[in-house]
């Protein structure tokens, strides 16, 4: 049942998939890298710009980024699940094999993707609670200065 020409078709292309997947948690996790850079300057004197556009231009910027930080907060995991599923067939087949070298080394590259899908997701969460905040406190402070200008116009 198992040994059947779609699983061994299956098998093939699942292991095909085991580079892409490495590349694209390396890609994430230089994402991310990138990411915190911009908000450390958004930080460290960004947002005082920001409040120079216009609300809705705000709000856009904000949910552009937040985007973003949500997107590596999700998939860094996932990567991270498919480099350590990948590599574990092949490890376990040699297991059966007794070859206990092949194993050692898809368990260490099963390990080594999880550590990194998990530092992906790690970052991408972090940014986006702490931009979150950040943007929060900067979106309440302008509505809050537009209406007191809306009541100072009133009188």
């Amino acid at each position: 049942m198992l040994d059947s020409a779609i699983f061994t078709w299956v098998h093939q292309l699942v292991g095909y998939l085991l580079e892409p997947v490495t590349l694209a948690m390396l890609l994430l996790v230089a994402v991310a890298v990138w990411d915190v850079g911009v908000a450390c300057g958004e930080r460290l004197g960004g947002l005082r710009r920001w409040r120079l556009l216009p609300l809705a231009a705000v709000e856009r910027r904000a949910r552009k980024r937040l985007e973003r930080s949500d997107l590596i907060a999700r998939l860094g995991p996932i990567l991270g699940l498919m480099g350590t599923l990948i590599p574990l067939g092949p490890g376990l087949a040699a297991l059966g094999d007794g070859d206990i070298q092949v194993l050692s080394v898809a368990m260490r590259v099963a390990f080594d993707a999880t550590v990194l899908g998990l530092l992906g997701g790690m970052g991408g969460f972090v940014l986006g609670r702490l931009r979150r905040r950040w943007y929060d406190e900067l979106l309440e402070s302008m509505e809050r200065e537009q209406g007191v200008g809306d009541e100072s116009l009133a009188l």
